[in-house]
C-alpha cells in the first residue's frame, strides 16, 4: 500500500508495510531445532544427539555434528554397552567440523548436556561463550568443569510442537 506525499512528483512515495502478528523465533530456538534435526541422522542405537555451533551473533553456522561412527565404517555402533558404544559424540564430529579460529567467540547448541569428554574438547576449540542444551544427561558432571573455564551453561527445553514439521 502506498501514497504519493507529492513531494517533487510521483517518483517519491511513502510505502506502509503491515508486519505479521505472528511473534518469530528466537535465534536460541531455531539452532536447537536445527540440533535436533541433525540427531535424527544419528546411527547410535542408544541416543541421538546433535549439536551445531554459532557465531555469537547468530549470524553464521560454523559447524555441526550427531552422534555416530566414524566416515566409511558400517553406520552402527561397534558395541552395546552403555557409555562405550565406540560412536563419536555429535559435539565431537562438530569440533572436528569446526575450521573457526579459536579467539572467534562461540554458542553450542546440542540436544543434550555434553559428557564430560565432550566439555573438555568445547573448551579446547576456544572461543565457546555459552553451551545450550535441551536434555539432561545421565551425568551432570560437565556443569562444574564448563564453569570452572567460565563458560555459561544454560537448559533450554522445546516444546515438541517447537520440533514438529511447519504446515
Amino acid at each position: 500500500m502506498s501514497n504519493d506525499c507529492g513531494i517533487n512528483g510521483p517518483e517519491h512515495k511513502i510505502v506502509t508495510t503491515v508486519c505479521p502478528k505472528e511473534p518469530r523465533p528466537s535465534f536460541q530456538t531455531i539452532y536447537m531445532q536445527l540440533a535436533h534435526a541433525l540427531a535424527a541422522r544419528s546411527t547410535c542405537s542408544r541416543l541421538h544427539v546433535g549439536t551445531v555451533i554459532t557465531s555469537t551473533d547468530y549470524r553464521k553456522v560454523l559447524a555441526v555434528g550427531y552422534n555416530g561412527n566414524a566416515t566409511g565404517l558400517p553406520n552402527c555402533c561397534d558395541r552395546t554397552e552403555p557409555g562405550n558404544c565406540g560412536c563419536l559424540h555429535s559435539e565431537e564430529n562438530a569440533v572436528i567440523n569446526c575450521d573457526s579460529p579459536r579467539s572467534m567467540e562461540k554458542h553450542v547448541f546440542v540436544t543434550h548436556l555434553p559428557c564430560v569428554q565432550c566439555s573438555k574438547r568445547l573448551i579446547n576449540l576456544g572461543g565457546v561463550k555459552k553451551v545450550f542444551y535441551c536434555s539432561e544427561y545421565r551425568s551432570s558432571e560437565s556443569l562444574k568443569i564448563l564453569a570452572s573455564v567460565g563458560i555459561e551453561v544454560e537448559r533450554m527445553p522445546l516444546d515438541l510442537k517447537d520440533l514438529a514439521e511447519p504446515g
